[in-house]
């Protein structure tokens, strides 16, 4: 069947509105707990109504434009909390929930920056923290309320809110990979446009469906896994991330039984699945229905797919399922990415193997730019990938200077606004090639490294490290920049490996790129800092590093001395 019609105008609110009237007994979203049963479900009406009600709630705490901080534990509540904001005429600012017991930077800052005039969240959590959200001294502490548990009577109460409210739909907070999150000011149009590419590119249609298990609060969990749903008029199953987590099958268990046919994942999802999935548990999988298998991550890496493909072949999964792509929050998620079935392209420049990550769709335009002069480089020149059209948000939260920064570029020709996305790529064979980030270029003795290349060095050595979890980076040391990798040992390796396991790592360095690591370093499980989405956090690591802190696995303190000091 060919792809629905897409929509490309009016608001989130309107969209919802629209599914409701014409598709209200529809289901929109079912929630699988455990990842097995499910134990929540919606349709369009009755999202729609709650999110009605939610509103009634909230308007006697919030005016149009003011920020609802979305803490919720994973679940449709969240679904309904989000509307309910926008129904209410405010601005959804959807967040990691809090800890028990735990500090939560992170949100304390985007809370400070948001500034927030209430905290929606579920009933249970608004009973554990007493009805008031305190993050610290620095941010006034935050009435709690649940607009998803307001009575269904109280949506008939509700009024739309004049469109001159404001065209913000939500403020998406970036991961603080290398500076403190920033909140992007995320428009109904960024986001209709966004999944109008989307909705193209991937051709869901009447029987489509998506099965995810991503963060909410994360770029790709919100628009693709709860918002796109609404946008196609296709059904959702969706499960918590640390279901997933534990127990990868449960997400493939759900798109066999759920005959999904859409899902996303960063890269190390893939890779999670090979190595946690028993070939047992294999067997019983059908995924021939998959048609589209996002992998959307920094890097996308072509052995993750290969050994995807051959791990799952049996269950029916095919290799042109892979659609590889490429994005970012500053351009609402989806900047190119590989079509429905078209298949990933991989292809070996010089000394490296890189994946396509498409084309771009619709109206955004892309330009490969030389970073310092503004020059727009020829197909195959690597420079930095900047991005235009409608998709590009706004700018940042309260950051005037910043926005100008990053989302007015403009060409030595005067051609633009473009947003600087800080990575470096280059055009090949009509797609887009990502080549790294451009702070985190490594320039040792006049070289230059990209860290994704001696990360995959250090995993293929043979040392027994966890997969998508080692980090390289440079320090400065005696006038000279220095290589550091970082790399979280796998289970099960004894304490005495450790020496072994530094050799091999700075051998396989040595033989893949002609360089010496200055120190080797194992980290614990978890001990590589990353983004909520997986991604590494490389500046992070750096400054853990130099500080001392970063989370040493046991028995590794000796071998690094020891691996230290025979580098210098």
């Amino acid at each position: 069947m060919p792809p629905l019609a897409a929509v490309r105008t009016g608001t989130l609110v309107d969209l919802l509105r629209s599914r409701a009237d014409g598709n209200g007994a529809a289901t929109s979203h079912r929630f699988l707990r455990d990842g097995l049963e499910v134990t929540a479900a919606l349709t369009y009406g009755e999202l729609d109504r709650r999110a009605r009600a939610g509103a009634v709630a909230l308007r006697s705490h919030v005016s149009a434009g003011d920020r609802v901080l979305l803490v919720y534990p994973p679940g449709l509540e969240f679904l309904v909390g989000f509307f309910a904001a926008l129904y209410a005429g405010a601005i959804p600012v959807p967040a990691a929930p809090t800890r028990p017991r735990q500090s939560d930077a992170r949100l304390a800052a985007i809370a400070a920056d948001a500034q927030p005039a209430v905290a929606a969240t579920t009933a249970d959590m608004v009973h554990r923290c007493a009805g008031r959200l305190d993050l610290g001294a620095a941010v006034p502490p935050l009435t709690c309320l649940s607009p998803d548990a307001a009575p269904d009577a109280a949506a008939d109460e509700w009024q739309s809110v004049p469109a001159g409210a404001g065209p913000i739909a939500h403020l998406q907070y970036t991961s603080g990979s290398t500076a403190l999150p920033k909140g992007v000011m995320i428009t109904h149009a960024n986001v209709l446009g966004n999944m109008a590419d989307l909705h193209q590119g991937w051709r869901h249609d009447s029987d489509s469906t998506i099965v995810s298990w991503l963060p909410p609060f994360h770029d790709m969990g919100l628009v693709y896994g709860l918002l796109t749903p609404v946008y196609a008029s296709i059904p959702c199953v969706l499960m918590p991330p640390v279901v997933f987590l534990q127990r990868p099958l449960r997400w493939l268990q759900a798109i066999t039984r759920f005959r999904g046919t859409h899902a996303a994942a960063p890269n190390f999802a893939y890779d999670h699945c090979v190595r946690r999935i028993r070939s047992d548990d294999r067997a019983a999988l059908d995924l021939s229905g998959w048609r589209v298998a996002v992998n959307g991550a920094e890097p996308v890496r072509p052995e993750t797919m290969d050994r995807f493909c051959e791990a799952f072949a049996a269950a029916g999964f095919e290799r042109r399922a892979f659609a590889p792509g490429y994005g970012l929050a500053e351009a609402t998620l989806k900047v190119t990415a590989a079509g429905c079935g078209d298949g990933p392209t991989v292809a070996t420049f010089g000394d490296r193997t890189l994946v396509g990550c498409g084309a771009p769709l619709l109206d955004t335009r892309l330009a490969i730019v030389h970073p310092e002069t503004g020059q727009r480089l020829p197909a195959g020149e690597t420079g930095e990938i900047w991005v235009g059209g409608s998709s590009v948000a706004a700018g940042y939260w309260q950051r005037p200077e910043a926005s100008a920064e990053t989302f007015a570029a403009r060409t030595d020709d005067g051609d633009g606004p473009f947003l600087r996305t800080g990575d470096l790529g280059f055009l090949a064979f009509g797609q887009l090639f990502v080549a790294g980030r451009l702070k985190d270029l490594l320039i040792i003795r006049g070289q230059n490294y990209y860290p994704q290349d001696i990360e995959a060095a250090a995993e293929a050595s043979g040392a027994r490290l966890r997969a998508g979890s080692c980090v390289a980076f440079s320090v400065e040391r005696d006038g000279e920049e220095r290589l550091v990798v970082a790399c979280e040992v796998d289970r099960g390796v004894a304490a005495a490996g450790g020496p072994e396991q530094i050799e091999l790592v700075r051998a396989a360095i040595t033989r893949e790129h002609e360089l010496r690591a200055e120190d080797v370093v194992l980290l614990a499980i978890g001990g590589a800092p990353k983004t909520s989405s997986g991604k590494i956090q490389r500046q992070a690591c750096r400054r853990a590093y130099q500080a001392g802190t970063l989370p040493r696995w046991q028995g590794a303190a000796a071998a690094r001395a020891d691996g230290a000091e025979e580098a210098s």
